[in-house]
């Protein structure tokens, strides 16, 4: 805990474990105490087919329930928190529980706000951005919306691939959580988000998960990047085939030219293949 710091009581919401971690470690290095998690009962949107709480630390206290204003909300205001913080949780919070913290809620988002709102903000990468992005706003009605309190913003990781962005991520939010709980509880309103320069994060189709291994080694390879930053989803065909991908590399071997597209050579674990430039090696996920 920093000197002059109080210790908190924080009731978070979370429905990955990656953002329950997060909000944990920062409650950790600070001193302060998680006092709930709140998460949901059903499979969300990260593909956990299982409750968050079944992988909480033993002797926590959590809170399953997609009833968040009958439910959760009486529960968090017998608990009396100072914060509640919320980080990867699909479902907007109701205003019965913004009022209850005694100094706010803020959230968790992974994107450099309020460009990239919605629930896939890598989406942003899979567009051509060459950075990576985190927010901690106060948390509005509306999703990833409310005044900014903290934002830090770094080049896309030299190991372009899903699990170093999430890595960075990582890294970013956590800074941004440090610069943003003071920042609340000394009652500063944050930088409201200027709407004229506001950007949505809609899913992935199905077509968009299908690389096209015609285009630039770049574009392919940020474009998987950004598929697998929660888990490996990016698709390729190859010889009538749809595999998924789980990293690109630049090839290591020097072939002779071949049109894009063009398998140059074939692995164990996956393909060396000729884009729109230089060839890249594939690795596909285990049958």
């Amino acid at each position: 805990m920093t000197e002059n710091q109080t210790p908190l009581r924080i009731v978070t919401l979370n429905a990955f474990l990656p953002g329950y971690r997060l909000l944990h470690e920062f409650a950790e290095r600070n001193g302060h105490e998680i006092v709930l998690v709140v998460t949901l009962p059903q499979t969300d949107r990260y593909g956990s087919g299982s409750p968050l709480a079944v992988d909480l630390p033993p002797g926590s206290n959590a809170l399953i329930t997609s009833k968040l204003r009958t439910v959760a909300a009486p529960v968090i205001e017998a608990l009396r928190p100072d914060v509640v913080i919320s980080a990867a949780f699909p479902r907007l919070i109701p205003g019965e529980i913004l009022e209850i913290p005694k100094y706010g809620a803020i959230n968790c988002h992974p994107s450099p706000l309020p460009a990239g709102r919605g629930p896939t903000p890598q989406r942003l990468i899979y567009e051509g951005d060459e950075r990576v992005g985190a927010t901690v706003h106060r948390t509005a009605a509306e999703f990833d919306t409310g005044a900014i309190l903290a934002q830090h913003i770094a080049p896309l990781p030299d190991d372009l691939n899903g699990p170093a962005i999430m890595k960075t991520w990582r890294t970013l939010l956590s800074r941004c959580l440090d610069d943003a709980v003071p920042r609340l509880v000394a009652g500063e309103p944050g930088t409201p988000q200027d709407p004229a320069l506001a950007t949505e994060a809609p899913f992935f189709t199905d077509a968009e998960r299908r690389l096209d291994l015609t285009e630039p080694a770049a574009v392919i390879r940020r474009k998987a990047a950004a598929l697998n930053v929660t888990s490996p989803t990016a698709q390729v065909t190859v010889d009538d085939t749809t595999h998924t991908v789980t990293r690109t590399d630049p090839a290591t071997t020097i072939h002779p030219p071949a049109p894009p597209g063009t398998v140059l050579a074939t692995t164990p674990t996956g393909w060396t293949i000729q884009t729109a430039d230089h060839p890249l090696h594939l690795t596909r996920q285990s049958p």
